[in-house]
């Protein structure tokens, strides 16, 4: 990667200019991902820091704390000061089980458990993981809120929040950021939260950039996923939908090699952060898993490959499904 070569935005309430790819750390939290390797961990994520990435995205629940610790042992050293964290809050684990909890009694034990396992005093943008429904969003605003005033938190965001809900929140906070899924095979935000966004100056942080990996073009029918791995219960990965799937991934990457010279990874990239308040964000756990962001940066797609890209969906996934699956049960369940 070339440093040189990264694209940034401004996000507002932030001092430094965000790059549009940031780095995701679900994976290198090792829960559904088949775990991880602490020290490899490390390196990838400071070969994103080396690369030009500044934006390390995380979540207490993401291995139970380890990615945030992880997270934190990276950026010693002096590496803070040029990292944006963005972290998330309102998911509560017990034996093993995860579920919703934005009380604002939840909200501030993880802020001050985030704060010491990243070894920082504050948090760049801090997330309401997933709306509760026990608690009221507006509580949960005003929570937030106050750990803003207390100069623990820089800006405040929302993950897979609706227009409606965000609409509440704001009542009794500023938001600045939303983070939903978003990618090629899932684009539900299209039909009313990315039009919402743009409008209230949000920036989406959208997760999931590759589906799970089916967009890095890596995968084929033979692939088996073991233990905790998410994709086991991703309908996704289950034929005959899997085929499908795989079938788009190879067209898609003739298309791309076609036009631009790359593969359908930086393909599914570009089509994200060629959004102007669009950032994606890229799951990594080895430091080579990075080296194709430069084939993403310093081009776009014109429309006639984009309606080329739609048509190749349209007419290859004939039964899509959305990321559905990944919601965590609220706290009567």
């Amino acid at each position: 990667m070339n440093t040189e070569k990264m694209e940034y935005i401004d996000i507002e309430g932030l001092p430094l200019k965000v790059s549009k790819i940031a780095l995701g750390t679900w994976a290198i939290g090792g829960w559904m991902w088949g775990g991880a390797d602490d020290d490899e961990s490390v390196r990838t994520i400071r070969a994103a820091l080396d690369g030009g990435i500044n934006l390390i995205d995380t979540a207490p629940v993401y291995g139970f704390g380890r990615a945030e610790e992880i997270v934190g042992r990276a950026l010693a050293g002096g590496r803070r000061r040029h990292t944006i964290i963005a972290t998330k809050a309102g998911m509560e684990w017990r034996d093993g089980r995860v579920f919703r909890n934005s009380s604002p009694e939840r909200l501030r034990r993880e802020l001050e458990e985030s704060l010491r396992r990243l070894g920082t005093d504050f948090i760049d943008i801090y997330q309401v993981h997933w709306p509760d429904e026990k608690t009221p969003i507006e509580e949960t605003a005003a929570a937030m809120e106050g750990f803003r005033h207390e100069g623990k938190v820089r800006i405040i965001g929302v993950s897979n929040y609706a227009p409606a809900q965000m609409d509440r929140f704001m009542t009794a906070s500023t938001l600045r950021t939303v983070q939903p899924p978003y990618n090629l095979f899932e684009r539900q935000i299209e039909s009313e939260l990315l039009t919402y966004a743009s409008g209230k100056n949000l920036t989406v942080l959208a997760y999931g950039s590759l589906c799970r990996g089916l967009l890095s073009g890596g995968m084929d029918e033979g692939r088996v996923f073991t233990g905790d791995d998410i994709r086991k219960f991703d309908p996704k990965f289950k034929q005959p939908r899997f085929a499908q799937y795989l079938a788009a991934v190879r067209k898609l990457d003739d298309m791309a090699r076609r036009r631009f010279g790359r593969g359908v990874l930086a393909l599914a990239v570009r089509w994200l952060i060629d959004r102007e308040n669009v950032i994606a964000l890229w799951g990594a756990r080895r430091p080579d898993q990075l080296a194709p962001i430069g084939d993403v940066i310093g081009w776009s797609i014109d429309d006639d490959a984009l309606k080329e890209i739609d048509r190749i969906l349209d007419e290859t996934v004939t039964d899509p499904v959305g990321p559905e699956f990944m919601s965590p049960p609220g706290r009567d369940i």
